[in-house]
């Protein structure tokens, strides 16, 4: 699929791209692009916030700060379905949202739905889950346990050094570095650091 003979030669309007041939646009800095992204998709974004914010400004600003966010890191993304990409950064970007809120328990107990196992379990997070996977794959042994030990079975640097018989020291050194490699794995997408 040539986008940029396609574009070049037929000036289609924007609406008429597929999500992948306006991601292609955009990281080609095409605002055009940009702007039916988000005529695409922000009354969605917007519709998701209220359901759970319940409240117009906050709503407002979370796809704001979403959408902005996603045009300055234009050239890092790594999409597989921008709508769901979208909703997982508004996702996070929620319990960004809730966590400095005023209003935390009284939007936790309107909306308890927003846990830890909820957002694991949705699909827009399989794909996350699937290059974390492969990245911890390609690990070298004593990495792999470590990020193992303290990723899933949630053991302090403490915990892990006692248990494989090494420094603390290495075990916050082999962490620092693994993450590190992971978050560029994940093309610098800095909401996903939120569970890193």
């Amino acid at each position: 699929m040539a986008i940029k003979a396609q574009c070049n030669t037929s000036m289609l309007p924007y609406n008429t791209y597929t999500d992948e041939q306006l991601l292609e646009l955009l990281r080609a800095n095409k605002e055009e692009a940009f702007a039916e992204i988000y005529q695409r998709y922000a009354e969605t974004l917007y519709h998701f916030a209220w359901n759970i914010l319940n409240e117009e400004d906050e709503c407002r600003d979370t796809v704001q700060d979403v959408f902005v966010w996603f045009w300055e890191n234009r050239s890092h993304l790594q999409v597989t379905v921008l709508k769901y990409y979208l909703l997982a950064a508004v996702k996070y970007k929620l319990i960004r949202t809730i966590q400095n809120s005023k209003r935390r328990s009284e939007i936790l107990s309107a909306r308890p739905v927003i846990t830890s196992s909820y957002m694991e379990e949705t699909l827009e997070l399989k794909e996350l889950k699937t290059i974390i996977h492969q990245f911890t794959e390609a690990l070298p042994p004593r990495a792999k346990e470590i990020f193992h030990l303290s990723r899933h079975e949630h053991l302090t640097n403490r915990e892990i050094a006692l248990k494989m018989n090494i420094s603390e020291k290495t075990v916050e050194n082999q962490m620092t570095l693994t993450l590190k490699k992971l978050r560029h794995a994940l093309g610098r997408i800095s909401f996903w650091s939120l569970f890193l």
